[in-house]
């Protein structure tokens, strides 16, 4: 059994203090990788201020929680954690937060790192970034579709 913490909602994450508790909580197993994504201060249309990040609860953690269950079957991580805000964002805010713990390392990152290429390209998010002279929405790179497809040659 997997030890689960799912959250999204849009009041701002403490990465330091999730992963202390994590660690605190699971540091046992063997190994623990975490990431914490943060909201990029530059887009290709300039300096932004914020991500507007828009969900709808109840589908968004569902489409999240997805995600987990496939990361647990294929990397049989011994916890997992995913916190992710919405809403407005501002540039330098943490925006994820994603970490889990397995007794041996690689099936730690790969857990980690599938996640996120989940999560970045598939998850129930529409995201908007804006500055000061403009707004845009934001849809996944090729870089994006590459990350997620190397899962499939696996």
């Amino acid at each position: 059994m997997v030890a689960r913490d799912i959250w999204v909602g849009e009041a701002p994450i403490d990465p330091a203090a999730l992963h202390e508790a994590f660690l605190a909580a699971h540091g046992h197993a063997g190994a623990v990788v975490s990431f914490t994504g943060a909201v990029r201060g530059h887009a290709r249309d300039g300096a932004v201020d914020h991500l507007w990040l828009d969900w709808y609860p109840g589908m968004t953690e569902a489409s999240v929680t997805a995600i987990a269950q496939d990361a647990e079957g294929r990397f049989a991580p011994t916890a997992l954690t995913i916190h992710h805000r919405a809403g407005k964002i501002a540039a330098g805010e943490a925006i994820v937060f994603v970490a889990a713990a397995s007794p041996h390392r690689r099936a730690a990152f790969e857990a980690a790192d599938y996640v996120m290429d989940r999560l970045k390209s598939e998850a129930a998010f529409w995201k908007r970034e804006s500055g000061e002279d403009f707004t845009r929405w934001v849809e996944p790179t090729a870089q994006d579709r590459d990350d997620l497809n190397r899962w499939s040659r696996r």
